[in-house]
């Protein structure tokens, strides 16, 4: 999380790794673990957990340098993620839903959402490009302004659109050929990723 400039809001989202695992999920062991929180807390907070790939060969290059965000990761022959069998797509960081702001921002990915957190911009997630669901606009109309970023790729831009034409409220910001909120904020600084939505 240091590499990406995402350690200060770490603890805040509760992330942890998977030091060993149970048998049948051997596959999980290494993995980066990224709960998601119901926003009321309490004993049941954790409503599902997604688990990431930080394997070396993945996410560093032959010097031993961490690739993202500047540049992307190498996963081989398997997905960066895995979810729990059976699982949903969801939002993530539903906490931002209940913040006293006029805006929000929807991101695609969790690294994204943690970018504009650690800004103090409130933010959600969602799993990628197929995973949006209809259930998911109607907490996002009670904003007066939801700023849907695109990554700077084809597919991101069409995913932000589509979902720009289901909210009147919506403005589509592209943050430029190639960049995520995570990378844009590891290049360019926290003001720099505040002003792409009109905030000093």
């Amino acid at each position: 999380m240091q590499a990406r400039g995402l350690e200060e809001v770490a603890e805040k989202f509760t992330l942890g790794h998977v030091g060993s695992a149970l048998t049948g999920h051997e596959q999980k062991a290494g993995n980066l673990v990224i709960p998601y929180l119901r926003p009321a807390g309490g004993p049941h907070a954790v409503a599902t957990i997604r688990f990431r790939c930080i394997a070396n060969a993945c996410v560093k290059d032959e010097a031993g340098n961490y690739l993202a965000p500047a540049t992307k990761e190498n996963h081989r022959g398997h997905g960066k993620y895995l979810t729990l069998p059976g699982d949903m797509p969801r939002i993530f960081n539903t906490q931002a839903l209940i913040r006293t702001a006029p805006f929000l921002v929807v991101t695609e990915g969790e690294f994204d959402a943690m970018a504009w957190e650690s800004v103090g911009v409130p933010a959600i997630a969602y799993q990628g490009t197929s995973s949006w669901r209809s259930h998911f606009i109607p907490p996002l109309l009670g904003f007066a302004a939801v700023f849907i970023i695109a990554d700077g790729d084809k597919p991101g831009i069409e995913a932000a659109e589509t979902l720009a034409a289901q909210l009147p409220n919506s403005k589509v910001i592209v943050l430029g050929d190639g960049y995520d909120s995570n990378s844009f904020l590891h290049e360019h600084g926290a003001a720099a990723l505040r002003e792409r939505i009109g905030l000093l």
